[in-house]
This record gives structure tokens, C-alpha cells and sequence, in this order.
């Protein structure tokens, strides 16, 4: 009867033992919602920026309206200028265009210019002309502005007469600046602005590259229309000293076109630095030379677009 009831008590310590144990009732899960993955915002890319690209207008007296006809080009073609700087006859077109003036409407008013508009004679004693004809034609036709009051920033480049040094108007009368960058020494009077005086830019550079980079251009299209010296020796004063320019001017480019993304050098031959019945042949010139470098100065832009 013992061993009896202590199996009995070893089983009931045994099925105690099992009912305090916590068995895991399993039960069918609730679905889990996992929410879907949140993408991050698109990265928007800033749109390409095309280059800032400056034009640098070269000197080169009635072969000028060349100029012109390589901005009629650049506009047709929907190429966008940021800045102008120019020199001498350069400096004349790039007020002109900085003051919203055209292709188109530069050659209107080229074609009807009168040489005597801008030609007022002195007594030679510094110089032919005065100059101060040149500079009114300026303040009519862009408006009076001043150069710092231009649609485009505009750069015009003179020599000053006491140093020697180039100096960059980037404020001021537009006419007197202009008149002061195309004083061609003999030919036209200095022009005094403020105490000192100054004379032709393309003295210290034809061709104003370094400038219109000063000025912040990113890419530069420099049009040179300067003279190559003849090899007849000239026989008049006026062209002799053309010769002495273009000789001088051929030296100083050599330095100064090398920064040039983009050379245009229209064909101007048989047009003089004194010829100003060739307008139209100018214009044209320019156009072609432009025409000619229209893919290159597109890859030119692509290639520093960013």
C-alpha cells in the first residue's frame, strides 16, 4: 500500500511539476504591415551655364564696320555676347552695340554715316582733328549713356599719353571715351579726362583680349581687323604712320591674340585703314570670316558650358 501511494504522490509532484512549466500557447501571427520604401527626393542637376563670352574689338580705322557684320552673324545665329570691350574703331561699333544697338541697325546707320559727322578739323598744332565731332556722334546715337549705364558691360581701351600705360573705361562719357581710344597721334588731338591725357589704344592693344577677360569674360571671340604693313613703303604722312601702327600693332597681337578662344580675322584685302567708301564690302567680310567660324565657336561654348 506504501509503494502505492508514493507512486502516486511522485506522479501528482510530477504533473505539478509539468503545469508550473509556461508553455507557449501558439496562436496564428497578425500580418505584419511593413510600409513601402520612401525614395528620396529626385536630385535636381542646376541647368548647364553657358560660359560668359566677350567680344574684343581690335582697331583698324575704316575697316571697322567689319566688326558689324560678326555681330549680325553671332545674333542671327542666336549666340548670346555678355560683354563688349573694345579699341579705337573697335571701341566706336562696341558703344554702339553695348548701347543696344543692332547688326542691322549699325549697318543702317553705317551706311548712312557722313565722314564729315564725325570730322572736325583744327589747327594743326597736336593733331588734325579735334575729335570732339566723334565724340557727339557717340552721345547721339547710344542715347547719352554712360559707359557704366550700357544694356552690355562695355570696356573701351586708351593709351595714356604721359606713362605709356593702358587704361580700361569702364565709367565715364561714352563719346569722350571713345574719342580718347581712337585719338590716333598726329591725326587727332589728345583728349584730357581729368588731369591727364590720353591717346589711340591700339597703341598698347590692338586687339583688347586681356581687357575683355578683365572685364570677366569666360570665353573671348576676338575679331582683329588691323593692317598687315605693305611692303611698298607708303607715300603720304597718314599712311605712313598706318604702316608704323600696323608694324607695331603685328608685334603686340602676336602677345595678345594667344588668349583669344576664338580668332575671327575677316578678309580685308584692298580695303584700307582710310577707306571708308568700302562699308558694305567690310560688313560682308565680317560676316563671312564669322559665318566660317559658327561651328567653332559653338564647340567652343559647349566646351565650357557647365
Amino acid at each position: 500500500m506504501i509503494p502505492v501511494l508514493i507512486r502516486r504522490a511522485s506522479l501528482a509532484a510530477l504533473l505539478a511539476a509539468l503545469a508550473a512549466c509556461s508553455v507557449p500557447v501558439l496562436t496564428p501571427q497578425q500580418p505584419v504591415v511593413v510600409p513601402p520604401p520612401v525614395e528620396p527626393p529626385p536630385v535636381i542637376k542646376p541647368a548647364p551655364k553657358p560660359p560668359r563670352l566677350g567680344l574684343a574689338l581690335g582697331g583698324g580705322a575704316a575697316r571697322g564696320f567689319a566688326h558689324i557684320g560678326v555681330i549680325q552673324v553671332l545674333e542671327e545665329a542666336g549666340i548670346k555676347v555678355d560683354l563688349v570691350a573694345g579699341t579705337s574703331a573697335g571701341s566706336l561699333v562696341a558703344a554702339l552695340y553695348a548701347s543696344g544697338k543692332t547688326g542691322r541697325e549699325m549697318q543702317t546707320l553705317a551706311e548712312g554715316m557722313d565722314e564729315g559727322a564725325i570730322t572736325d578739323w583744327s589747327f594743326p598744332l597736336r593733331g588734325l582733328i579735334r575729335g570732339e565731332a566723334l565724340a557727339r556722334f557717340i552721345r547721339d546715337k547710344t542715347g547719352g549713356k554712360g559707359i557704366e549705364q550700357m544694356a552690355l558691360p562695355l570696356g573701351i581701351v586708351a593709351t595714356d599719353l604721359g606713362d605709356g600705360s593702358a587704361v580700361l573705361f569702364r565709367s565715364g562719357d561714352t563719346g569722350t571715351a571713345v574719342r580718347a581710344s581712337s585719338a590716333v597721334p598726329a591725326v587727332f588731338q589728345p583728349v584730357k579726362i581729368g588731369q591727364r591725357e590720353y591717346v589711340d589704344g591700339g597703341l598698347v592693344s590692338p586687339v583688347p583680349v586681356r581687357f575683355a577677360r578683365e572685364m570677366g569674360a569666360q570665353l573671348i571671340i576676338a575679331v582683329d581687323i588691323s593692317s598687315p604693313p605693305e611692303k611698298d613703303p607708303p607715300g603720304d604722312a597718314f599712311r605712313m604712320l598706318m604702316q608704323t601702327f600696323a608694324i607695331m600693332g603685328r608685334s603686340i597681337n602676336s602677345f595678345e591674340l594667344r588668349d583669344a578662344d576664338v580668332l575671327v580675322r575677316p578678309r580685308l584685302d584692298g580695303i584700307s585703314s582710310a577707306d571708308f567708301t568700302a562699308r558694305r564690302r567690310a560688313i560682308q567680310a565680317g560676316r563671312e570670316a564669322a559665318q566660317a567660324l559658327l561651328p567653332l565657336i559653338r564647340q567652343r561654348i559647349a566646351e565650357k558650358t557647365r
